[in-house]
């Protein structure tokens, strides 16, 4: 559904100069009309870098207790390998397509490109629109042999561009042994000394699938040892209000347990004495200030 979606956009911008590959401004306004936050100038949702820190803060945990709740289902993915399992990746999602190679589509994206003066691959194209905070997600189709996006140098372009973004690859990525230096969140399929081959970049900052998950641009990119949420910025902040309290709950409860004077079920997943259960809403009164 997803490709077929982002086919029709993408057919929808064929008759506008330099606008193969990627949707219109009105278009993205369009399929983002959700979002609560500033846009950048194409269009493409702003989440605030305070919103992005508090996500920080999250566990993806977290937020499944939110979406699905709230119909969306398919807005997470799991089974990566992580470059940094200790580091959380977070950031504006920045998408990009790819599709295997079919020269008469490919010749349409060289003709685009050199209509922009772009020198480099059509991957490089996507690396150099990049801007602090982002992250990029790239739908490989699974692509191993073929499927590295980067290699070491690229990975370093994208963390000068990004800052404290990263990279998220349904595919692969190559000089692994390299990459690993760099401080910065990469989530991918594959390892492959292979240069990437044999694809065409179809879509730019449209709608992609992950996996399991369907990304649209400027969604907020959480990833931790366990997977990546895409999260749609409307429920951003619902969220993070919501993992307050959990953290202040799940405090609580440990120090308690900790205390070695409680079982499981007396506390777990809500106290069950009303003694205990005033004690708690007290201690999470006094710690959200109210």
């Amino acid at each position: 559904m997803v490709y077929k979606l982002t086919l029709v956009l993408i057919a929808a911008a064929l008759a506008a100069p330099a606008q193969i590959f990627k949707i219109t401004k009105e278009q993205l306004l369009e399929l983002t009309a959700a979002n609560p936050y500033p846009r950048f100038e194409n269009g493409r949702p702003k989440v605030p870098d305070e919103m992005l820190e508090k996500v920080r803060g999250l566990t993806v945990e977290e937020v499944w207790g939110i979406l699905p709740a709230k119909g969306y289902r398919n807005q997470y993915e799991g089974g990566w390998q992580i470059l940094h399992p200790e580091k959380k990746l977070v950031g504006r999602a920045v998408t990009a397509m790819f599709m295997p190679l079919r020269p008469d589509l490919n010749d349409l994206l060289l003709q685009d490109l050199k209509r922009m003066s772009h020198r480099g691959a059509a991957h490089q194209w996507v690396i150099d629109q990049l801007q602090p905070g982002d992250v990029m997600v790239v739908d490989m189709f699974g692509k191993e042999e073929g499927g590295s996006v980067v290699g070491d140098n690229l990975a370093t372009s994208i963390k000068s561009a990004t800052v404290n973004g990263g990279l998220v690859v349904d595919g692969a990525i190559r000089d692994l042994e390299g990459i690993h230096p760099i401080d910065m969140g990469v989530y991918y399929r594959h390892a492959t000394p292979s240069a990437i081959a044999e694809v065409t970049l179809t879509g730019y900052n449209v709608p992609v699938n992950i996996g399991k998950a369907t990304v649209l641009p400027g969604d907020i990119v959480f990833g931790d040892r366990t997977g990546i949420y895409f999260i749609p910025p409307q429920f951003a902040k619902e969220i993070v209000d919501r993992a307050e309290e959990t953290h202040i709950h799940d405090e609580w409860t440990k120090a308690k347990f900790l205390s070695g004077r409680y079982k499981s079920s007396d506390l777990y997943p809500r106290p069950k004495d009303p003694a205990l259960l005033k004690e708690y809403e007290e201690y999470k009164a006094k710690k959200m200030g109210k």
